[in-house]
């Protein structure tokens, strides 16, 4: 096998400011920003905006869709008859 090939991975700690979740795993990211973890070590830390604590299809929270709005621009956009024949 060649060597040097592969990426160096390294403790790194995932962070959703959102939902105020942290997760220390292994990654290739790295990360200007530091935190001190839960066992005294300094990490580099990457902020995501989803995670599986703060997205709608783990949480089970719906989002409010503003499907009336949707189809009222559609139909001025392109008027009421919009299948051709």
């Amino acid at each position: 096998m060649r060597s040097d090939i592969h990426p160096v991975t390294r403790p790194v700690v995932f962070r959703d400011r959102a939902a105020g979740l942290s997760l220390l795993t292994r990654s290739t990211l790295d990360a200007r920003e530091t935190v001190e973890w839960e066992d005294g070590n300094t990490y580099p830390v990457v902020d995501v905006d989803v995670s599986s604590a703060s997205h709608p299809f783990y949480t089970g929270t719906p989002r409010v869709m503003d499907t009336a709005g949707r189809v009222e621009r559609f139909q001025r956009r392109y008027g009421t008859d919009t299948v051709r024949r």
